[in-house]
């Protein structure tokens, strides 16, 4: 008799647990960002995405514009929309070019969490939180930490003028330097052209002594440019964001620092938060935060064994 309970109960748990994988097979998500899955940044958020995915057994897809291109991304929202996902997570460098399409998406009754860029405009637009850092204060510490090193003439690096996100990190820096800084605008997909507009800066602007870069695929050209300058021990040189490439030059005392925003979290937790949803209503009652957090040369060795396996 004891035997058949136990058999009974071991069936009772096996079909909970298949109607728990049942629900996790049907679960659909679609991500929607401005970011291309192959740039070094949104590579590891594409991670995080598929990790998430992978663990909590659910239906993901990644889209995005093959440029920094917000029509398009407008057009990508509809169209994830349209397909009725369970679930929807949005980049927003652009409220206003996107705002319409993410509040449809809520109109229609599709969970919608905000990841990357959007704090300061997710609320109004119904989103039910935002996962990432704040971007105004991230750049304020940059600032802050130029300044506490000396330096009184700083230049901003923005790889995506009108990405509101990056306009936010470039007036933090600006506030926290407590200087004026000039923004120098460069073509995210050209490297060549990012390293020699540096060089004409620095021509033009020889008493400049801080640089600040908005990402990666902004950082490692001017790192070059700077080598090619000879200007590594004169100019204090920090970044948003990791890379293979940014790490060894932190690690080697050739930038100071590199602010982590923790991009595998980014994609990550709002697949695992929107499972949680569907499946229990479950949602948490403020933003989550990935960032800001300093990578300097005592603690960069640590992070580039992450940097190589596509988490940090």
């Amino acid at each position: 008799m004891k035997s058949l309970k136990k058999l009974a109960a071991a069936a009772a748990v096996a079909l909970s647990l298949g109607a728990a994988n049942a629900l996790a097979d049907e679960m659909r998500i679609v991500v929607v960002t401005h970011g291309q899955a192959s740039d070094p940044f949104w590579s590891v958020v594409k991670n995080g995405v598929d990790e998430a995915a992978k663990r909590y057994g659910v239906n993901v897809e990644y889209r995005a514009p093959d440029t920094f291109d917000m029509v398009k991304m407008s057009q990508l929202i509809d169209a994830a929309v349209a397909s009725k996902p369970d679930g929807l997570v949005v980049s927003i460098p652009d409220a206003d070019a996107l705002g319409p399409s993410i509040k449809n998406a809520v109109q229609s009754g599709i969970p919608v969490i905000s990841m990357n860029s959007g704090s300061d405009v997710r609320e109004k637009l119904g989103i039910k939180v935002h996962v990432g850092q704040t971007e105004f204060e991230a750049g304020l510490g940059g600032g802050k930490a130029m300044k506490a090193a000396g330096v009184k003439k700083a230049i901003c690096v923005n790889q995506e003028v009108g990405n509101v996100a990056l306009d936010l990190r470039c007036q933090g820096f600006t506030k926290g330097l407590g200087e004026t800084v000039d923004v120098v605008a460069v073509n995210l997909n050209d490297p060549t052209s990012i390293s020699s507009a540096i060089k004409a800066y620095f021509q033009a602007h020889p008493d400049t002594d801080g640089i600040l870069t908005l990402g990666p695929s902004a950082a490692e050209p001017t790192l070059q440019a700077l080598q090619e300058l000879d200007l590594l021990q004169k100019v204090k040189f920090g970044t948003f964001d990791l890379s293979p490439g940014v790490l060894a030059a932190v690690r080697d005392g050739k930038m100071m620092f590199a602010i982590d925003q923790q991009q595998f979290l980014q994609g990550y937790l709002p697949i695992a938060l929107l499972y949680l949803y569907n499946k229990y209503a479950l949602m948490p009652g403020a933003d989550v935060l990935t960032g800001p957090g300093f990578v300097t040369k005592d603690n960069a060795a640590k992070v580039i064994d992450l940097s190589k396996q596509g988490i940090r």
